[in-house]
């Protein structure tokens, strides 16, 4: 979770000033935690609370369809608990809507808010079959558009096989197998590349950014020189990037220091 965080506050002075290189300074005083950070950290809280509600030793079928229900039902409560306290981070207009609405229903939304902010669940997930259904869970009551919910399944699922010490050849392969191809390189694309809000050109990218680099800071550098919607792109990028290599401790005090005490409460909690 914290490579995505990482990831959105470095991009965030970027979205609409697309820096085509991978030479910047990482943190300014221009950077700030933006909706990316903010539904991460609430797909936190929904897991932790979760956990706390179905008996995590019982490996039923039954428990897992409890769990999965039971996420669904709390990440539509955090995410409009704690969304509703953050009105101006960042959110999308049909996003901003649902976050404020007394009857939320998902919007058949394919916006790449689905993958930006899952990268929780593929920590959590104990198995590829769970990191899968609980990215669909925390992904279906917003962005239930197939490609909504192909866009977080493979993030999720990129996240626990670097988890779980896949090569970077492993991920690529299930990746293009099953999800999307990644046929192009970074150098080539980082010219014609435009802002794009969407899963289906923004996750591929996002995860050729981690396969391509070479550290955790790399990954950030790459996913935004890129260019588009930054901050989101280096989310997703480097939720992944965490998972594979770890976060090093100058980037990971620097990026906390951007949370208020609300957001760094579930920060501390997750982690703890």
């Amino acid at each position: 979770m914290l490579g995505a965080i990482i990831g959105d506050i470095v991009g965030s002075r970027f979205e609409f000033d697309n820096h085509r290189s991978k030479e910047f300074e990482l943190f300014t005083a221009e950077c700030e935690a933006t909706d990316d950070t903010i539904m991460t950290l609430a797909i936190a809280r929904a897991i932790m609370e979760t956990s706390k509600a179905v008996d995590s030793s019982d490996r039923s079928d039954e428990r897992d369809e409890l769990y999965c229900k039971t996420l669904e039902e709390l990440s539509v409560k955090y995410m409009q608990e704690i969304g509703r306290r953050y009105p101006h981070c960042g959110y999308g207009g049909m996003f901003l809507k649902w976050v404020f609405s007394d009857e939320p229903s998902p919007y058949s939304s394919f916006g790449n808010g689905a993958a930006m902010r899952v990268s929780p669940a593929g920590f959590e997930a104990r198995t590829e079959r769970e990191a899968i259904r609980f990215s669909r869970a925390v992904t279906a009551v917003t962005h239930n558009h197939s490609e909504g919910i192909k866009g977080a399944e493979a993030t999720a699922l990129a996240v626990f096989l670097a988890r779980k010490g896949f090569s970077k050849e492993d991920i690529r392969r299930r990746i293009e197998r099953d999800y999307y191809r990644l046929d192009f390189t970074i150098d080539c694309i980082r010219d014609s590349y435009r802002f794009n809000e969407t899963c289906q050109e923004t996750v591929p990218q996002a995860i050729e950014a981690f396969i391509e680099a070479e550290s955790f800071e790399d990954t950030i550098r790459t996913a935004i020189s890129v260019g588009g919607d930054s901050d989101t792109l280096a989310a997703i990028a480097g939720g992944i990037a965490e998972a594979y290599y770890g976060v090093p401790d100058e980037m990971r005090l620097k990026a906390l220091s951007y949370l208020d005490r609300d957001l760094r409460e579930i920060f501390d909690e997750w982690y703890g």
